[in-house]
């Protein structure tokens, strides 16, 4: 499968996982959005850990995008607090899902459908939060994704980033389930080349995204390099996952466009 064909797929792929109720696709409830409005509110960018509320510029009247983020679940809750939010993600279901929480709560959202490295359906200077959770693992490269995320910014504005840790990528995953920690792949990795078609249908599935590692080179560097200046970093932890007993698999970035 060549790189250009990954979005399709992605895109098949997490419109599946709608159907099949991904924690990630659940919607908020309405109790969720009450809350907001009165004030009280948290979201994530990685597993668990919530965003610090230090971290976001004041919402109300803010123009927010989403980046990579549908789902019905912040992006419905950054509008219930507030702010002008555009949802932008490359499956169609996820995006209804936010719909389906904006009609049922009486909330305004916009909702865009498109790649997280090409972001020409917006101006340039357009928004004042861009809030990106862990989702870059889905494109193979992730320099356009800090590229874009820089030019839709208002100077002064503030990008929100979760990311993998590479780590998490180096395992065997049969031995993983049988509780032993073995390294195996080489990173960054891939799952275009890091690993066989059928190995890879075995160990994830038919109806999994592809996902890829990226460096901190990628992760961090990237965002010095596009212009950002880092101002917050945080680590967080899988639930479930056998290397996060012996070390954080999350972490969060605050990054500001310089004015």
């Amino acid at each position: 499968m060549e790189h250009r064909n990954v979005r399709a797929y992605n895109q098949r792929a997490w419109d599946t996982q709608v159907e099949q109720a991904n924690p990630w696709t659940l919607p908020v409830s309405s109790e969720v959005i009450t809350a907001a409005r009165a004030g009280e509110w948290s979201i994530v960018l990685t597993g668990t850990r919530a965003v610090p509320r230090a971290w976001f510029p004041p919402l109300p009247g803010a123009e927010v995008l989403c980046l990579a983020s549908g789902g019905g679940q912040q992006g419905p809750i950054l509008a219930a607090a507030g702010a002008h939010v555009t949802v932008f993600d490359n499956s169609p279901r996820q995006l209804a899902q936010d719909r389906l929480v904006a009609e049922r709560d009486g909330l305004v959202i916009t909702t865009v459908e498109g790649d997280m490295r090409d972001l020409s359906a917006f101006d340039n200077e357009r928004f004042d939060l861009v809030f990106h959770p862990v989702s870059n693992v889905f494109v193979p490269e992730l320099q356009p994704v800090w590229r874009e995320a820089y030019r839709v910014l208002r100077p002064g504005g503030v990008l929100l980033a979760g990311m993998l840790n590479p780590a998490v990528f180096l395992f065997d995953r049969d031995r993983e389930e049988q509780g032993l920690l073995q390294v195996r792949y080489e990173l960054p990795y891939s799952d275009l080349t890091s690993i066989g078609e059928e190995e890879r249908l075995r160990l994830n599935g038919p109806t999994s995204p592809m996902e890829f590692s990226h460096t901190l080179d990628d992760q961090i560097g990237g965002q010095l390099d596009a212009g950002f200046v880092l101002t917050g970093f945080y680590e967080d932890r899988h639930d479930t996952l056998l290397l996060a007993r012996y070390m954080p698999t999350y972490f969060a970035t605050r990054a500001v466009r310089p004015v």
